[in-house]
């Protein structure tokens, strides 16, 4: 998609909310369902342990991770992984298509769109010459690894926190945003924050997330596993497949709160002006990094050198028009990205 395509379109979107717009976004999004994960084409693909031309460092186990978003050196050397991507022509993607700004359909112009899409755009054209040599692949939050470990996907792109435990099942590029823990809610809600004020109310959260995991740490007495999760039983009400989805229960009662990332708490209270974040800042800090299969160290390597291009250029970099079209919005003030950590060799 060229950059500037029908903006007209994109600013009618912004601000669209509420029960009836989410509705309808819903119904749009299940019309226009991307490639499926459980799809059995010809595109399945196995990923070496090292790239030719790559550092061979590894990332950390959880038991001797300390510095979980220290990557690999960056690398525009083609190894395994990198060269399965050129024969097949496309590099597939496991994404959202339900976070506004982030990843979306744009019900108008039908393009997935957001600051994670410009990303994936920015990685195919770097290894194949062409932003739109991609297959978009939607997958459920809890499903992020998963479609990493089965060879679904070659990169996941998809807010997806860089943490110690992940590292066990993943290999992450260097940091490309910084987001955190925060409460949303409604205007009117006595809920001051991550705190006292959740005692005995229904809190939302997506399956795997590091908000659940946060809830599981500290809940403040808040209500926020359903009973026979992960079971057939499991209604998922409290702890849902797709973030979004909390969203919708929020907006019909259906529960008190939400936790999640205050980047997508800022998006989602874009669509619907009723709620807003609670609390004076994030309780957590993160880093948002692009996922790989574990091993695949060519591919991340040629991901965090297209992150050092992406990062260059000041206010004109690449990650700063990407910002502003998408993010400042809900999330101003932000000057830079995240700078890069890497890996001794």
């Amino acid at each position: 998609m060229a950059r500037g395509r029908d903006r007209s379109a994109r600013s009618r979107l912004r601000g669209w909310g509420g029960v009836t717009g989410m509705a309808a976004a819903c119904a749009i999004t299940a019309s226009l369902t991307l490639l499926p994960l459980s799809h059995n084409g010809g595109d399945s693909f196995g990923t070496k342990t090292v790239g030719q031309g790559a550092t061979s460092a590894v990332q950390a186990r959880a038991d001797e991770c300390t510095d979980p978003e220290a990557s690999l050196q960056p690398s525009g050397a083609d190894g395994p992984s990198i060269e399965k991507i050129k024969e097949r022509g496309k590099l597939i993607a496991g994404v959202d298509q339900n976070s506004f700004r982030w990843g979306y359909r744009n019900p108008e112009t039908r393009e997935l769109e957001g600051f994670d899409i410009d990303l994936v755009r920015a990685i195919a054209q770097n290894i194949l010459g062409d932003r739109d040599a991609v297959i978009f692949r939607a997958i459920p939050t809890n499903q992020r690894i998963a479609a990493l470990e089965n060879d679904r996907v070659d990169v996941v792109v998809r807010t997806m926190t860089i943490n110690c435990k992940r590292l066990e099942q993943v290999s992450f590029s260097t940091a490309y945003f910084q987001a955190g823990q925060q409460v949303l809610a409604p205007k009117d809600s006595p809920i001051t924050g991550y705190d006292k004020s959740l005692d005995g109310k229904r809190v939302c959260s997506a399956e795997g997330s590091t908000a659940f995991e946060a809830l599981e740490n500290q809940s403040f007495g808040a209500v926020f596993k359903d009973e026979g999760d992960g079971t057939e039983q499991d209604k998922d009400q409290l702890t849902v497949p797709n973030q979004l989805d909390c969203l919708v229960r929020l907006q019909l009662g259906e529960v008190d709160a939400i936790v999640t990332d205050n980047a997508l708490a800022a998006s989602q209270a874009a669509q619907d002006p009723a709620v807003v974040l609670k609390g004076d800042k994030p309780f957590t800090t993160e880093y948002y990094g692009v996922a790989a299969k574990k091993g695949a160290d060519d591919l991340v390597a040629r991901v965090n050198q297209v992150l050092v291009d992406y990062r260059k250029g000041g206010a004109d970099s690449p990650w700063m028009v990407s910002y502003r079209e998408w993010l400042a919005t809900g999330l101003p003030g932000i000057e830079a990205p995240p700078a890069p950590k890497y890996l001794s060799n």
